[in-house]
């Protein structure tokens, strides 16, 4: 009895933590969605008051007929889909020949994969900007999807190594034996007990080429090929800023990573059974 007391306790004083540290987390986005709706009076009123007088819903649909955010929300998700989807190609392969190949320099080339992740695109943007410009690629939603599969490359090929790591080499042997290519075997049993890793690193790709802004603010001029990001900038004023849209645009602009993760979330779960062993 007393076991079970301590266990109960123990389970109450986890639980009642995790809620304080997810309203933690979760209080700046409360306040950015409480300062959508209100206006200029009460943003700025001093002593001044979390909830709004009155709630201007209005706000919401003011958004979207002052600044075109339906065209800067398709240029990032143009950004973030195929910058993902090129990252995660170009690194499957990857990932799986620094984890099931033996040839001379892997560690090293491991090493130099892991010491990418030391340099930011703004010491580079020079370089960056030269290279862009000399493949026409300046002003160009292409070139901005390369940067965002180039610089979480050797994030996702280090995570990938170490998922395909962990997966039983006797698995794809038997594969083999049973007539399957190396290709073949990595496609049907490999990639199946890998989604959980797989899954992991869209995520990450994902919402980096979402938030990406200091690439998009360098080599983006066209107003029509603005992402979200830069698009928000539309609500700074130089005698103003309409901090009430710019909180409301804010806050739709976190929904499409919310509902990636969550369609994500259902496939990883998938994925932890796939490729199972049926006795």
């Amino acid at each position: 009895m007393k076991h079970s007391k301590g266990y109960r306790l123990g389970r109450v004083v986890l639980y009642l933590f995790a809620w304080l540290m997810s309203l933690f987390i979760l209080y700046p986005y409360l306040v950015m969605l409480l300062n959508s709706f209100k206006d200029l009076d009460t943003m700025f009123r001093i002593p001044g008051t979390l909830l709004p007088e009155i709630w201007h819903w209005e706000n919401y649909v003011n958004i979207w007929k002052d600044v075109p955010l339906l065209t800067y929300f398709r240029n990032s998700a143009v950004v973030a889909v195929f910058g993902t989807l090129l990252c995660i190609v170009c690194a499957i392969p990857g990932g799986y020949a620094l984890a099931r190949m033996q040839f001379p320099g892997k560690k090293t080339l491991m090493s130099l994969v892991v010491m990418t992740q030391m340099f930011s695109p703004v010491v580079m943007m020079v370089g960056i900007y030269r290279v862009m410009s000399a493949y026409g690629l300046v002003n160009s939603l292409t070139g901005i999807v390369l940067l965002v599969a180039a610089f979480n490359q050797a994030f996702a090929v280090w995570l990938l190594q170490g998922t395909f790591a962990t997966i039983s080499h006797e698995l794809e042997e038997a594969a083999r034996i049973d007539g399957c290519s190396r290709l073949s075997a990595m496609i049907r049993i490999v990639l199946p007990l890998a989604a959980p890793g797989i899954v992991t690193a869209m995520t990450f790709v994902f919402i980096s080429g979402w938030n990406e802004y200091m690439l998009s603010l360098i080599l983006i001029g066209d107003a029509n090929l603005r992402t979200i990001n830069l698009g928000i900038r539309a609500f700074f004023g130089y005698t103003g800023t309409e901090w009430w849209y710019v909180f409301g645009a804010s806050i739709l602009s976190t929904l499409p990573i919310l509902a990636f993760f969550g369609i994500l979330q259902r496939h990883l779960t998938g994925g932890l059974t796939a490729g199972g062993v049926k006795g």
